[in-house]
């Protein structure tokens, strides 16, 4: 496994990111509490899986602790992984969480704000519960993975969108967390859609978005 935890674009432009001191203190615990409000992480995986089932390499934007990247090395056993996150506290328990899958995965701690390399390079591109946090940074994100999807590749997403309530709207600005159905118009621009659904959460406190997209080349 590959991890670049003390890359010099690291500390030159992410080590004071607001973020990377948040999950300084979240890491540990992330695992353990955030089940109860990330909806569908396991389900857009498998969405994923039925849209673009022979991945030969994916990406994940924003990977954090590796639960996924560990459930998309077992569901496409062939494939090599990439996960790219600003912070290295996060990426720590991502390297333990990964480590039984070898050189398959390889981790960036990194921005995602231009694409990896040379572009077209990754067949799957994922982003669960990533970009409604990149403010300012979701629409580069968005302009970098397209950038770096294969011509049919697909882009897969869950994220938060939106919230009726104000008071819960402010309350997830203060986690560094923007849902004013900012993502979805995004989304659909720059990628076909196969999949494009709105949710409810907890009755309707808040409303999440499950995407799943084709390039348009």
């Amino acid at each position: 496994m590959k991890s670049v935890a003390n890359s010099p674009r690291l500390r030159a432009s992410a080590s004071s990111h607001p973020l990377v001191n948040y999950y300084a203190l979240h890491a540990p615990i992330y695992d353990a509490t955030r089940w109860t409000f990330l909806f569908d992480r396991s389900v857009v995986l498998e969405l994923a899986r039925a849209a673009q089932p022979r991945p030969t390499r994916i990406l994940e934007i924003g990977c954090g602790t590796g639960r996924n990247l560990a459930q998309l090395a077992r569901l496409f056993p062939h494939a090599h992984l990439t996960g790219v996150d600003l912070s290295t506290s996060m990426l720590n328990v991502a390297r333990r969480k990964t480590e039984a899958y070898g050189a398959r995965i390889s981790l960036l701690a990194q921005s995602y704000d231009a694409p990896l390399g040379s572009t077209g390079n990754y067949d799957l591109v994922l982003c669960s519960y990533a970009l409604s946090m990149f403010n300012p940074g979701f629409e580069a994100a968005l302009a970098a993975a397209q950038a770096d999807l294969t011509p049919h590749g697909h882009f897969a997403f869950v994220d938060f969108h939106a919230s009726r309530w104000p008071w819960f709207s402010r309350w997830m600005r203060r986690n560094h967390v923007r849902m004013d159905g900012q993502l979805r118009p995004l989304l659909r621009a720059k990628f076909t859609p196969v999949i494009d659904e709105l949710h409810h959460a907890y009755g309707g406190v808040w409303d999440y978005c499950l995407f799943i997209g084709r390039k348009k080349n």
